[in-house]
């Protein structure tokens, strides 16, 4: 991605296995690890706060992608990191899915981690080859009623915010797909574009390049009303299915017992970079809707979400083995 490259040059990252956090020659060092691959929307978010502080003088951000496990390996590392302020987890819905969906977790989500912020959203978007003979979300779901099983989809998981949004969307729309996992949206996104999958649902800054270059094309939106980025593409509500709605969500927590003073200062630090004017320039045209909760507020959501997902899971028959 264009946005991803122009980022690179300004931020230090690491493809680690599990390295503490360093002070540097320059000063205060703060690892954000990011649970998904390069090029994708957590990823994306992470290098463009990261660069902000850099450019005002904060400490130096070093962004470690740990991809894996359904975000649980990168998950238990910053579990585990030292509660001293220097380890961050850049964390999405699947945070709090997957302590609804599998038997047993390394860490748990609501006592081993003190929240920080909710940073923003991002509507999700079902896209298909450019090529496809799908023009509609219609198209693709008569498709599919009249070939059960052969179609398929992809997307990060298993148990991810866009799986269980795609199989609630199977349920409500009486079809049967063939679900292809991928470590991440950006690597979907890759295959779609090849040909060798049918379907994608993924945030708006994995697929829109693709979009606007033609190779991709956007059918649905899983908002509630259309986005800006794509204002001819109707909702999934539009096409007739009643409430459905899916945005996934990214915020970020240090470990359990980290210092109040030091969450504090991360509050003030991370909110001012997101609502910068240069970021804001950057984000909104990926399709991210800013935030900006934090603390005890943002601690709030992550129960209420955690409460949602167990509810949704359970009536989805959704469960992951350990």
């Amino acid at each position: 991605m264009k946005l991803l490259k122009s980022l690179c040059g300004s931020i230090i990252v690491l493809m680690l296995t599990g390295a503490a956090s360093a002070q540097t020659a320059a000063g205060r060092t703060i690892r954000i690890v990011v649970p998904f691959p390069p090029g994708g929307t957590a990823d994306i978010l992470a290098r463009v706060l990261g660069e902000q502080i850099g450019k005002t003088g904060g400490p130096t951000i070093l962004v470690e992608n740990r991809p894996g496990g359904g975000t649980v390996i990168a998950t238990e590392q910053v579990a585990r990191a030292a509660p001293d302020g220097n380890t961050l987890l850049l964390m999405a819905n699947s945070f709090v899915i997957n302590a609804s969906v599998r038997a047993s977790l390394p860490y748990d989500p609501l006592t081993s981690f003190e929240p920080v912020c909710l940073m923003v959203d991002s509507p999700q978007i079902m896209v298909v080859n450019a090529g496809s003979p799908f023009k509609t979300l219609g198209d693709f779901v008569a498709a599919a009623k009249a070939k059960p099983g052969e179609l398929n989809y992809a997307t990060v998981g298993p148990a991810t915010t866009q799986h269980i949004a795609f199989e609630m969307f199977n349920r409500a729309a009486g079809i049967k797909l063939t679900y292809v996992p991928f470590g991440g949206g950006a690597p979907a996104t890759t295959a779609l574009v090849g040909g060798h999958v049918m379907a994608v649902l993924a945030n708006p800054s994995e697929v829109m390049e693709q979009v606007r270059a033609g190779k991709l094309r956007a059918i649905a939106v899983a908002s509630r009303e259309r986005v800006a980025t794509l204002p001819d593409t109707p909702t999934i509500i539009e096409a007739g299915y009643k409430d459905f709605e899916a945005t996934a969500w990214f915020g970020l927590v240090v470990p359990a017992k980290t210092p109040k003073d030091a969450i504090a200062s991360h509050i003030a630090m991370f909110n001012s970079a997101l609502h910068a004017p240069d970021v804001q320039a950057k984000l909104a045209p990926q399709g991210y809707r800013s935030i900006g909760v934090c603390g005890d507020d943002f601690g709030a959501h992550i129960k209420r979400q955690h409460a949602d997902y167990v509810r949704v899971t359970k009536e989805a028959g959704i469960k992951v083995g350990d």
